[in-house]
């Protein structure tokens, strides 16, 4: 009777993580952090706008937090590469909705949502991600001819052909968006310095011209009001029963909160309706007055973390596109941060830019989410394509 030979036990590979673990839990954990906190300060700023009903905002806002957070979990799972593949319709997306909700019913003397049953789209924050997609797309499809002017011209185009068609809605704010992530997408695909700087100086001279020459010579580009929110930061004691009255409470709620703030019974500008726009344009400023500067770091740091791992996802993804996705979200993030966070304290215009994941509102919450779903697809697909070719060289 013959022994049964040895057989020599083979390598097993360990079988794939799962997606969920795969992701960036970090950027997750920034997101969740300012959800809560969102939810947080709203039950506070906004009990008293609802009669018979205190938390109807914490409650919808809850509820457009889950629907962001499975649309994310959703675009983790897919890989975002295969958007390019769909730029043109993208793009002609973006343009439809900016140009159909002009002749929607306004609302508060704006046209910028469509009514849906159980929701209010904002079509121009949809086109956010819709022009990071498309745009990024085109890009990449002109990466070799970038060093000629005709190209980036034609790419910032992109941008400024749909701020252009948000600006009359109006919504100056999210047009200034479009054109930071066009001009984003442009450095982060290797534009040159020359070209980029021509940008600036050009967008410097059209900002002096709407602002300084125009209505010297009787021509306003802008309404009356949009002129006092643009410039009203520079000279805020100036008129402050109507040109400033908007900075000058925020600057007092803030003000007012010192280091550890004045807790909800004691936030005098939010809870006598000093403060306007608690919910949505002046967040920052509740945070401020009801938990001091210990409040305002806690929610700056989460930002600070999300915009650290987006360019972290940035440097690792795996090609091109997903490069520039990924700096078309940093520029959003940045953008809509430093401007909100900026104004509330006189440092920036008022141009009514939300505060990501802090200011009430589905539309800006669930595009958010879905930037985050992006960059976690870039991440995932990223440690995917690391994992692979880490596999190849082992074998």
């Amino acid at each position: 009777m013959s022994a049964t030979p040895i057989r020599p036990v083979e390598d097993v590979e360990p079988p794939p993580p799962h997606m969920l673990l795969r992701m960036d839990p970090l950027l997750m954990l920034a997101a969740l952090g300012l959800a809560a906190c969102s939810l947080i300060t709203l039950k506070g700023a906004t009990r008293t706008l609802n009669a018979g009903h205190p938390l109807y905002f914490v409650e919808r806002q809850a509820i457009y937090f889950g629907l962001g957070l499975a649309v994310a979990l959703i675009l983790a799972r897919i890989d975002y590469s295969r958007l390019r593949e769909y730029k043109y319709g993208l793009y002609a997306v973006m343009v439809a909705l900016n140009l159909v909700v002009l002749g929607m019913p306004k609302v508060q003397g704006a046209a910028r949502w469509i009514p849906l049953p159980f929701f209010q789209l904002q079509s121009s924050e949809f086109g956010k991600v819709l022009l990071i997609a498309a745009v990024s797309a085109f890009a990449v499809d002109r990466s070799r001819r970038l060093h000629e002017p005709r190209t980036t011209a034609k790419i910032m185009l992109l941008a400024i052909l749909p701020a252009l068609m948000v600006i009359p809605q109006p919504d100056l704010g999210t047009a200034l968006v479009y054109i930071a992530g066009g001009f984003a997408i442009l450095f982060f695909a290797g534009t040159s310095w020359k070209q980029l700087t021509a940008l600036v100086v050009l967008f410097v001279l059209a900002i002096t011209f709407v602002l300084v020459v125009a209505p010297a010579t009787g021509h306003h580009l802008l309404k009356p009001y949009q002129m006092q929110r643009l410039t009203g930061f520079l000279h805020p004691s100036h008129d402050p029963r109507n040109q400033t009255y908007n900075i000058l409470q925020s600057l007092t709620a803030i003000g007012s909160g010192g280091k550890s703030g004045l807790g909800t019974a004691g936030a005098t500008q939010v809870n006598l309706h000093y403060l306007p726009a608690p919910d949505t344009d002046f967040i920052f400023a509740v945070v401020g007055e009801t938990y001091g500067f210990v409040g305002a770091a806690v929610v700056l740091s989460l930002y600070a973390l999300m915009i650290w791992r987006t360019l972290r996802i940035l440097t690792m993804s795996k090609n091109l596109y997903g490069t520039l996705i990924a700096g078309g979200v940093l520029a959003m993030l940045m953008f809509q941060v430093f401007i909100n966070a900026g104004m509330t304290i006189g440092i920036m215009p008022i141009t009514g830019v939300p505060l990501p994941l802090m200011s009430y509102g589905g539309s800006s919450v669930l595009v958010t989410f879905i930037a985050i779903g992006l960059l976690q697809s870039i991440y995932v697909q990223a440690r995917m394509t690391a994992a692979s070719k880490s596999r190849g060289l082992a074998t």
